[in-house]
């Protein structure tokens, strides 16, 4: 049930949970890939990251980039997909519709390409986790590009799983996370909001990447879910 000797491929894997899911798996033995859009965040990572792991630029949005990388990767067991831009949190009326889609297009679409062009190579028995979030279910104000991404993976993830079975498809619902996704906040700002948090929360604090990972790491371990969305929120659909 391990992951020692399988082959995981992570596109977002150089920062964040999606660093936190390639280290994990590089402990429990796994070959691991990691892909980011930037040379220097790969290379920053590798040099984080346990033996075991290597990493290669990819830009989610460049079609031909997608299928190339597959086509140059080979065989392997599962796919995890966390890329993604900084969180788009804007009212309507001052969202500019060019950010909100290139918003989508690496979260949502990104996401689509590496399914078309990846699942062919994964072994039997292998498996593709992708990424949401809580705000499909508890909106905010200001959450309405991050809302609607977060509905459309819920539902793409479960027809995957029809369409691509017996490869099984699943996704991962973080809450309020500690990582770079909240950088464009000043301090202060950030600081405020993960104690606003934390102060809601059943288990009193926000989550860490590595907490969120073993989410990642299940999915792919556990033969028996599909379809599946695992929400680890620290409680937040609960307050």
């Amino acid at each position: 049930m391990g992951l020692r000797g399988q082959r995981v491929v992570v596109l977002g894997g150089t920062s964040g949970i999606g660093f936190a899911v390639a280290e994990g798996a590089v402990r429990e033995g796994a070959e691991v890939v990691v892909a980011s859009r930037r040379r220097e965040s790969v290379d920053a990572a590798l040099k984080r990251l346990p033996e075991g792991a290597r990493g290669e630029v990819l830009d989610t949005t460049d079609e031909a980039a997608v299928r190339g990388f597959f086509e140059g990767l080979g065989a392997f067991d599962h796919l995890v997909y966390t890329a993604g831009e900084t969180l788009l949190l804007e009212s309507v009326a001052d969202t500019e519709l060019d950010r909100a889609q290139r918003f989508l297009d690496t979260r949502l679409w990104g996401a689509y390409r590496a399914v078309k062009h990846g699942a062919g190579s994964i072994r039997e028995g292998g498996s593709i986790v992708l990424t949401t979030g809580t705000a499909g279910n508890r909106p905010l104000p200001g959450s309405s590009v991050v809302s609607a991404l977060c509905g459309a993976m819920e539902s793409l993830t479960r027809a995957l799983a029809l369409e691509l079975a017996p490869l099984r498809v699943n996704v991962v619902a973080p809450g309020v996370v500690r990582t770079e996704l909240w950088r464009e906040l000043p301090e202060a700002e950030r600081e405020g909001l993960y104690g606003a948090a934390a102060g809601s929360l059943p288990v009193g604090r926000v989550g860490e990447p590595a907490d969120v990972a073993e989410a990642y790491l299940y999915l792919m371990r556990g033969g028996y879910s599909a379809g599946s969305v695992v929400v680890v929120d620290g409680g937040g659909t609960l307050a």
